[in-house]
């Protein structure tokens, strides 16, 4: 990686010290990660007293004091994500939520996962623009703008906009398997509500006049983690979807997450990274157009046939979630968590390298946990990766992996050189 684009983590006082290691914010290219926020008070260090209104009211407030210390605001917020206990909390998330948003609504996801650190009722990140970009001492385009896109043809929703491009990525609201005609969910099996979440984000990128294989990562939340099979079944049936696609076996990078609940007690919900090579104004067409996608899988680190170990795009390489598994014996490593979260990071690291990357290009890390209790020890092999706690974090416990795991985590990394035809 060149010094042309640089990493920036930073932190706030007025913000919850982290209580792992990571960063509050880190900026690279044109968007701020950011790690989760707890509810956590920044001046006691503990948990805000109250239900799960008060505490989504602590969770926005340090992410407002996260976006304030480096000079941008909550419109600036293009993605958040709320993990929840239980989801008959979301309608106090929810009423939070309208307070911070008031006009403009970013892309949203909601799932209920099964615990979360410091036994939280509810845990939010979100994702935000950065138009002045990370090229030190050099503000870049400051001035570049979002895109909202809503069609009819897949489901609105008061709470969150369909499509929110900045700079070169697009990023989709979680879609349901809601038929957008009768706003219910799809009769059916897990196979009937995959292919209606599928249909959904397909509607949302024609509506843009984008290729479904411009999708770069996708997320996959499920009700029933032993519905893997059939939702797989059914992905074979999008991707590829293209000629060109078909030729070089396309597939997105992909993470696979246990849900204990989805809104409106779905099976299935899917969200979608997508590229967008059109940028955003003011970028000129002559700057912007012809950026390719870039895949790549080592031998190095588990291969899947329904996933790409790293896709990059412009400045970023979203990186499939990885299993501790050995891939020169195609099985689970043996010990306990630690073995295995050291496991899942040797992989990422392998994937990294083979794209001429190293792991101090890592902008943002989530880690999938059976038990949250395990994170101490996560973090013992964790920092052998990151010794500086550079990445921003998520941490979710998770009620179900596949096979014996007991850890899987996934990363988007810098890709300072771009992908072609970038001069």
């Amino acid at each position: 990686m060149t010094n042309y684009n640089a990493v920036l983590a930073r932190n706030t006082e007025n913000a919850p010290k982290n209580i792992g290691p990571y960063s509050q914010t880190v900026a690279y290219s044109h968007y701020n990660n950011l790690s989760a926020q707890l509810p956590i008070d920044p001046k006691t260090g503990k948990l805000v007293t109250g239900g799960a209104k008060e505490q989504a009211e602590q969770c926005f407030t340090n992410i407002k004091a996260i976006v304030d210390s480096i000079d941008h605001s909550m419109n600036d917020i293009v993605k958040i994500t709320i993990h929840v206990k239980n989801i008959k909390d979301v309608d106090a998330i929810d009423g939070v939520y309208k307070s911070f948003f008031t006009s403009y609504l970013p892309t949203r996801t909601v799932v209920v996962v099964a615990d979360l650190q410091m036994d939280a009722l509810v845990q939010i990140d979100a994702l935000v623009s950065h138009g002045e970009g990370t090229i030190p001492n050099a503000p870049q385009a400051g001035d570049l703008i979002k895109l909202t896109n809503e069609t009819s043809n897949a489901p609105m929703s008061s709470l969150s906009t369909q499509a929110v491009a900045f700079s070169h990525y697009n990023n989709l609201s979680a879609q349901l398997p809601i038929d957008p005609k009768s706003g219910r969910l799809v009769t059916g099996g897990v196979k009937e509500q995959t292919i209606q979440s599928l249909k959904n984000i397909k509607a949302i990128l024609e509506s843009l006049d984008v290729p479904f294989d411009d999708i770069v990562k996708l997320n996959i939340f499920l009700k029933d983690f032993s519905d893997v099979e059939a939702v797989n079944e059914v992905y074979t049936t999008f991707f590829p979807d293209s000629a060109i696609a078909r030729a070089v076996a396309y597939v997105p990078a992909r993470t696979i997450i246990a849900a204990s609940a989805l809104p409106m007690d779905a099976l299935v919900q899917i969200e979608a990274v997508v590229s967008h090579g059109d940028g955003t104004p003011p970028q000129l067409v002559e700057d912007r157009h012809g950026l390719i996608i870039e895949a790549n899988n080592t031998k190095e680190a588990p291969i899947s046939s329904l996933s790409t170990q790293t896709v990059a795009f412009s400045h970023y390489n979203h990186i499939s979630a990885q299993l501790p598994v050995d891939s020169k014996t195609g099985e689970l490593v043996a010990g306990g968590v630690k073995e295995q979260a050291q496991q899942c990071l040797a992989n990422i690291k392998a994937i990294i390298e083979s794209v001429d990357h190293v792991m101090e290009d890592v902008v943002k890390v989530n880690v999938f946990l059976k038990n949250i209790a395990d994170v101490d020890a996560v973090n013992e092999a964790y920092k052998a990766f990151f010794p500086e706690g550079t990445p921003a974090r998520t941490v979710v416990g998770v009620s179900d992996l596949t096979g014996e795991a007991l850890i899987q985590i996934d990363a988007v990394v810098a890709n300072a050189e771009g992908t072609p035809p970038v001069a």
